[in-house]
């Protein structure tokens, strides 16, 4: 396979890292570099550290480095590599890596290397996807979860249920074989009970979704409410800061703005709208109709307003968890109003109530605190996968009760180990791996 580099550390630091991998990565990296030692690195150990220069075709020092020497199959990519670290000069990062190319080397794609360590089976699918969640983990949650998933946990679980559908599969296709003979393998009971197993696993990772969705990427909050009710100034609040714009004139708001924010240890994404009225004004109608869909699309709704009654018609919501935020407590006299679990007056320009509202939004987004030996989902397109495989089994149970023929109800369980490999790559297409791959950093 072609030799690769690629600088796999971001500039403005002190040291630069250089990744090189592939049939002649060692031999090339050697090309460029002389050792304090006068050692050929194509002759060293790997895991073995060389200090020395690099320099070009007339022997011209380029920077001093480290060359650390991977022999295959044991290195990140499961391919013969060195890893160059040299002074984070953006002339000498660029220089050193036109020298690697002048010897054979070309350029990384974005996350070729992990590519190439799936690939390699250095690591499953869901592994590598692991690989970019560690990399873009914002807090302890989100790395704790990468963390978990990139040293195996959840292919385990993966493993283990796989390995029952094919112990399943097996005796029901070893019944095939012996059809003649009316011969039943296969204790009807024994399998629904498995597969009833089976299907509650997938059923629990599948709702582990939830939680591991808002950890990663925020639970989804949206602000909504009239012209002039204080959502933008609520947002400007809980963030700390002048992120929206705020005015007395009405419908200043003209397009949604999205900030994430930590509460308790729990990152919500709030979303402020444009202010919900009738108007004539189109580009105004158009933000109205955007603060609808993000409504839609949140799991908690603020709903405010600055009076005793919100004339909104919030039946299309009605899935929804919403909180009624009545605001300008400090000029409006709420006493006569009568709140519950679910509603709130404050104020948002003076700040009053609102730790009692971010109370309200912990208590309403109902995360779990999670476990270090807990598997949770962050992945939609293992959660599709697990659906696909969750459908399959159901249809196993209802055949293995209603005396569906043995071949049918292997086809069924063959399409659900197809669901589960499709997680950790064993049967994924090559455009599903580049859709993958090409969201990762070059250098990774």
């Amino acid at each position: 396979m072609q030799t690769i580099c690629a600088n796999a550390t971001s500039m403005g630091g002190a040291v630069c890292i250089i990744r090189v991998s592939g049939n002649d990565a060692i031999g090339i990296t050697n090309r460029i570099f002389r050792s304090a030692r006068n050692k050929d690195l194509t002759q060293m150990a790997g895991y073995t550290v060389h200090l020395g220069e690099i320099i070009d075709g007339d022997g011209t020092i380029v920077d001093e480095a480290l060359v650390i020497v991977y022999c295959a199959p044991r290195s990140y990519t499961g391919e013969e590599a060195t890893e160059i670290m040299c002074h984070a000069s953006a002339y000498i990062v660029q220089r050193i890596i036109e020298l690697l190319m002048e010897q054979g080397c070309r350029i990384a794609r974005p996350g070729e290397f992990t590519e190439r360590a799936f690939m390699n089976g250095k690591m499953d699918l869901s592994q590598a996807e692991a690989v970019a969640d560690l990399i873009a983990a914002s807090n302890a949650a989100t790395h704790r979860l990468a963390m978990s998933q990139m040293r195996g946990g959840f292919s385990q679980e993966l493993k283990h249920l796989r390995n029952q559908l094919l112990e399943m599969t097996s005796l029901l296709e070893l019944e095939i074989d012996f059809s003649e003979e009316d011969v039943e393998f296969a204790d009807r009971q024994q399998l629904t009970a498995l597969a009833g197993n089976i299907h509650q696993v997938l059923q629990q990772l599948i709702d582990s979704f939830r939680t591991g969705n808002a950890i990663k990427n925020g639970v989804p909050v949206a602000i909504i409410g009239p012209t002039n009710a204080g959502k933008s100034t609520l947002l400007n609040r809980l963030l700390h800061d002048d992120r929206a714009i705020v005015s007395d004139i009405h419908g200043t708001t003209r397009d949604t703005i999205e900030e994430t924010i930590n509460i308790q240890g729990i990152t919500f994404r709030f979303i402020d709208t444009a202010g919900i009225r009738e108007s004539n004004d189109q580009i105004e109608r158009i933000g109205i109709e955007r603060s609808w869909q993000k409504a839609q699309e949140a799991e908690i709704i603020l709903v405010m307003t600055e009076g005793l009654d919100i004339n909104m018609d919030l039946t299309t919501l009605s899935d929804k968890h919403i909180i009624k935020v009545f605001n300008k407590a400090d000029i409006i006299d709420y006493s006569t109003l009568p709140l519950d679990a679910n509603s709130i007056s404050i104020s948002a320009k003076q700040g009053i109530n609102i730790d009692l509202l971010e109370q309200m939004l912990v208590k309403a987004a109902n995360i779990k605190k999670v476990e270090d030996s807990d598997i949770i989902i962050t992945n939609a397109r293992h959660v599709e996968a697990l659906r696909a495989a969750l459908d399959a089994i159901t249809k196993v149970e209802h055949q293995l009760t209603d005396g569906t023929t043995s071949d049918l109800i292997a086809l069924d369980i063959h399409a659900c180990i197809d669901a589960l490999s499709e997680i950790v790559g064993d049967v994924t297409c090559e455009d599903t791996l580049h859709s993958i791959f090409s969201k990762f950093c070059v250098g990774k």
